[in-house]
């Protein structure tokens, strides 16, 4: 099954089990390309958020008009924060960034209880990295893709780029399908 990529200066489609690293600066402005990456071609998608709590996702899905129908939100800040949480037929909690194993359960649930064209974002492996270590990070992000070839879904892996070492930027890149990246100026290059 081929899914429609919808990011600049990518191809069409890609297959599906593919994973792509989404490598931008730290103050980059990723929403843009991962809303457009989720709303597209899509049945439904799972936002695996280390970042932002589930509110802010929602909040970022609704301003790119993305369809929350379609929206399962993994929140693994708000519970180690002390913030209250609403739970909801499609919003879930681990304890911290750093639960990995609670992370890549997630995501295997998600795709085992959902069908049709499926999509995850982590947003993202470096903030994941911040609370555990780049090696159980790397090795959590493998299981993910298994995941996703098992069930012929596919995900974009945010990175920073000024955060790592250049050798973790490249372990990572070889880990994944591809490479999606965004520099200071905005400008987007697909590599696959």
């Amino acid at each position: 099954m081929d899914y429609a990529l919808a990011v600049e200066n990518g191809p069409e489609t890609i297959p599906g089990g593919t994973g792509l690293l989404l490598v931008h600066p730290s103050i980059g402005e990723t929403d843009r390309i991962d809303t457009d990456f989720l709303k597209t071609d899509t049945d439904a998608f799972l936002v695996v958020s280390t970042r932002t709590t589930a509110r802010e996702v929602e909040q970022k899905l609704e301003y790119y008009d993305v369809d929350e129908e379609k929206a399962t939100i993994l929140d693994t800040l708000s519970v180690e924060r002390g913030y209250s949480r609403r739970s909801s037929d499609d919003v879930y909690y681990v304890s911290a960034p750093d639960d990995l194993d609670g992370v890549v359960d997630r995501v295997e649930r998600f795709l085992d209880e959902t069908e049709g064209k499926r999509r995850v974002s982590v947003d993202s492996l470096t903030e994941m990295a911040y609370y555990a270590d780049d090696e159980a990070v790397y090795e959590a992000a493998g299981e993910i893709l298994d995941l996703l070839k098992e069930h012929d879904a596919v995900g974009i892996f945010h990175l920073s780029e000024e955060v790592h070492e250049v050798a973790t930027l490249d372990r990572f890149r070889e880990l994944f399908d591809g490479a999606i990246t965004l520099d200071g100026g905005g400008n987007v290059s697909v590599d696959l």
